[in-house]
């Protein structure tokens, strides 16, 4: 997200900053320091500091960029003809996609949205949910099943991603067991 109000440079600067830490939270979550984020980003550490006052607050912008985008995929999604397949495919695609990002893993799998606000993470969840209750509506989901539990088994499906990659079979296997079909 841009922050308004700075000079031109300052903007690009912190683009450049958001761009280099998501690339070394995407490898090492919170572990990587600072001062190699300043230098995957060509700039100082004063620079990443004036931006962010600490590397939470950096993890944080980071991670709620991507939750924003995740959340906006979902409305996007929200009125499309065929809510089981939508469902299922964006289901897929965000475990896919936040396996590969161990930021966005540690945000998603933390109990209560840590590394995000409160607010970014009940956006996302009630997008998901519409999408889950649409997908129900058709028959495609098993009616039992409700935004927490759909939570738990992404979590799960997270947690297998990231502890036996290419394991894409047995989160197929939690996929199926959410058909109704």
């Amino acid at each position: 997200m841009e922050k308004t109000g700075l000079r031109a440079d300052a903007r690009r600067n912190r683009a450049k900053v958001l761009a280099a830490a998501e690339e070394a939270f995407a490898a090492d979550g919170l572990a990587v320091p600072l001062d190699d984020i300043a230098r995957l980003a060509g700039v100082g550490a004063g620079t990443v500091y004036r931006h962010f006052p600490s590397k939470e607050a950096l993890f944080q912008a980071v991670v709620l960029e991507r939750i924003t985008q995740f959340t906006n995929e979902a409305r996007g999604l929200a009125a499309a003809d065929d809510p089981g397949e939508v469902f299922f495919e964006y289901f897929g695609r965000v475990i896919k996609q936040a396996s590969l990002n161990r930021a966005i893993c540690d945000a998603l799998t933390e109990a209560g949205g840590i590394g995000f606000k409160a607010d970014a993470g009940d956006d996302f969840r009630a997008a998901f949910g519409l999408l889950l209750e649409r997908a129900q509506a058709v028959g495609a989901v098993r009616a039992d099943i409700d935004g927490d539990d759909l939570r738990a088994l992404m979590v799960g499906c997270l947690a297998v991603e990231r502890y036996s990659p290419g394991s894409r079979h047995l989160v197929r296997v939690v996929v199926d067991g959410l058909k109704t079909r």
